[in-house]
């Protein structure tokens, strides 16, 4: 079974810094799936189960704790591993992260190996 990244920001510079950062995984067989709002991350969400979930806060039409807290309560999808990314770096914000059921809170500007880093731990690369 192929492994699935899901990348969602509402920035494009910010989603193709991700897809570059993550684009030597692809050699392994992890496919990335991108989507621009929170709406379109749940589908996808929904509908390819991602193993692992990059996924901005701050979006229009839903935002990331509302996309996290929908995958993680509403559909109990546990094994879908969310990352929440946030130029906010305050401690409320990362309570909330928890309390939506996030797995990890990043703050914007991230270290790409922090992030790959993360992805060969969670996917077992």
């Amino acid at each position: 079974m192929e492994k699935q990244i899901l990348l969602v920001d509402d920035e494009p510079r910010i989603r193709l810094l991700l897809e570059r950062t993550l684009l030597e995984f692809e050699d392994e067989g992890v496919d990335i799936l991108i989507a621009d709002n929170g709406e379109a991350a749940l589908e996808l969400i929904e509908s390819e189960r991602p193993a692992m979930v990059f996924l901005d806060v701050m979006m229009p039409r839903m935002n990331g704790f509302d996309v996290c807290r929908r995958v993680k309560r509403e559909l109990g999808l546990e094994d879908v591993y969310i990352v929440l990314l946030t130029a906010k770096g305050q401690e409320f914000d990362k309570q909330r992260g928890e309390e939506v059921g996030a797995n990890m809170y990043m703050t914007k500007p991230f270290d790409p190996d922090e992030i790959r880093n993360r992805v060969r731990a969670v996917l077992g690369l």
